[in-house]
């Protein structure tokens, strides 16, 4: 019973700090500059709890509640989907959110007994204090990758995203988000080293590995100044719009005309300035519902007839079908069009630009084998879709090449790279990138926010601008430096006009993937680790 009450109390306090770090990754309550302080003093607290445990128990149990309570916490969202619009029970969802989030959590309970595995001891001078921290680090961004690439990956929450506009974000241009996550995670294991092992008779040479994060800021700040990109070809303006669409009504039979029709408007509304006319108009994802061989002719053609009065290409999402035999082909794409289109054309897929999205959503796109019967709860318009190639053409227009994709397929930088990067069989990288978007899933949520963040740190890995047209927000244009451009109020019915400049030029990230950080962590962690441990060869941990 003792251990058992020791272990609850690492668990109860953690829980609340867990909740507290998970609202460090968007804005509102918390103010956009304070994210990254919330999140490196929470995380240190972490820190601090699993290098203080004297027991297995309690740094388990601790590290659990604290996974419990940010995953819950900062995707509470997911409960709307299931339960508004996919007519869940509400207790069934929450139960289902709950679980979601308890696996998540697992993620950091094995960082964190890795980490202690190889720090028996977070006591001792400060050479031993340097290798703990930079084990624990390696520790949590090893488990962070993985579960960022582990059955389809789940990188949301990614405690780089807290860092967007923090000292450390400049890493993300040559070690991307995991990089970032690497630095932020030493910085708060040093943190809390110092404060479990500094007291009035604690040698000054403690404060060293401070000293030590202090720089990996500092260089943070100096290689965010690195201007990685040029300008390619002519400025242009495009147009983003956002229909707030609500997702009950997107898929209602006596409402889907409604919808197109508005997005027909939007994409058709003359310019508040002749001389700022769009050359290009993103409209957001699937807002076609229905797919293209399911439309009359004279549908596409008042698509064709739009982009020859703006004269302009217009890039919307729209679900394709394509039979293959006995077997019918489903994507979720987005296609061009322009005044030169073909309606038969469309419906026959003969099509002069499509994307079809490569990194499906599962149990949205895709049902992972048995788990059937969960979709049977749910009331969702779901599909198996089939997978785009992770590389394909990039749009050719205005002398820019745009690398577009789909929903939340920004969430994976090592992705989005393989459109920067120039490719022997589908030609030149993106100069620009752009995300099409439906998150009215999820409600006015925290949802929308932290995808903007999510979207912000691929415009800085990749030094490219980041154009967002979504249904509910937040649509928005990004600078190649991770700076919003422009945005407009989520959940609301608007276009957005603005000027963009493609770049070129290929950061350290955007060459090298995310393997230098993955290799860094596996060398830190074996080595050093095993150092340590030799260290103090029989320090134990009961459990």
């Amino acid at each position: 019973m003792t251990a058992q009450r020791s272990a609850f109390s690492y668990f109860l306090p953690l829980f609340g700090i867990g909740a507290l770090h998970a609202i460090s990754f968007a804005p509102d309550p918390l103010p956009l500059h304070f994210l990254p302080f919330v999140q490196l003093i929470t995380l240190a607290c972490l820190a601090f709890y699993s290098f203080k445990a004297a027991r297995a128990s309690q740094f388990v149990w601790g590290a659990f509640g604290f996974g419990l309570a940010n995953f819950g916490v900062g995707i509470y969202w997911l409960h709307i989907s299931m339960h508004q619009y996919g007519g869940m029970p509400f207790l069934l969802a929450a139960m289902a959110v709950a679980l979601f989030a308890g696996l998540m959590a697992l993620y950091y309970v094995v960082a964190i007994a890795l980490a202690r595995f190889f720090i028996p001891n977070a006591r001792g001078a400060w050479q031993q204090q340097l290798a703990a921290a930079a084990i624990w680090a390696s520790a949590w961004t090893l488990l962070e990758w993985v579960r960022g690439t582990f059955l389809t990956g789940f990188p949301w929450l990614n405690i780089a995203y807290a860092h967007v506009d923090s000292m450390f974000t400049g890493w993300a241009t040559v070690l991307g988000a995991y990089g970032v996550a690497w630095w932020v995670a030493f910085t708060a294991a040093v943190m809390a080293l110092f404060a479990l092992n500094t007291h009035k008779h604690a040698p000054k040479s403690y404060s060293f590995p401070l000293g030590l994060a202090l720089l990996g800021a500092l260089a943070g700040i100096l290689l965010g100044g690195i201007q990685w990109h040029q300008p390619h070809g002519d400025p242009f303006y495009v147009r983003l719009a956002q229909g707030n669409i609500d997702q009950q009504m997107k898929f209602d039979p006596a409402h889907l005309q409604d919808g197109v029709k508005l997005y027909k408007q939007l994409a058709a509304a003359a310019p508040k300035d002749p001389e700022a006319s769009p050359a290009l108009i993103i409209l957001p994802e699937t807002i076609i519902p229905l797919f293209q061989h399911q439309w009359q002719l004279d549908f596409w053609q008042e698509w064709i007839d739009i982009a020859k009065q703006q004269q302009a290409t217009i890039l919307l999402g729209a679900p394709l079908y394509a039979q293959q035999g006995e077997r019918g082909i489903y994507t979720n794409s987005v296609i061009s069009i322009d005044e030169n289109s073909s309606p038969t054309a469309i419906q026959q897929l003969q099509l002069d630009y499509r994307y079809d999205k490569h990194h499906l959503v599962p149990f949205g796109e895709f049902i992972p084998p048995g788990f059937h019967w969960f979709l049977e709860l749910l009331h969702i318009p779901l599909g198996d879709f089939n997978r785009g190639a992770t590389r394909q053409a990039n749009l050719s227009l205005h002398q820019q090449y745009i690398g577009p994709d789909i929903c939340y397929e920004d969430v994976f930088g090592e992705e989005i790279i393989q459109s920067v990067r120039p490719h022997a069989d589908h030609g030149n990288g993106a100069t620009m990138l752009i995300n099409i978007s439906n998150l009215a899933w999820f409600g006015d949520t925290w949802a929308l926010r932290q995808h903007l963040q999510i979207a912000r740190m691929r415009s800085i890995e990749t030094a490219r601008p980041m154009l967002r047209a979504t249904n509910t927000g937040a649509t928005a244009a990004i600078f190649p430096t991770g700076e919003v451009q422009a945005l407009l109020p989520t959940h609301t019915v608007g276009i957005l006009d603005v000027e963009v400049q493609g770049t070129q030029g290929l950061t350290p990230y955007v060459q090298l993937g995310n393997w230098p950080i993955v290799t860094w962590s596996l060398i830190v962690l074996l080595l050093l680790g095993r150092k340590l441990r030799a260290t103090h060869p029989h320090s134990q941990h009961n459990n």
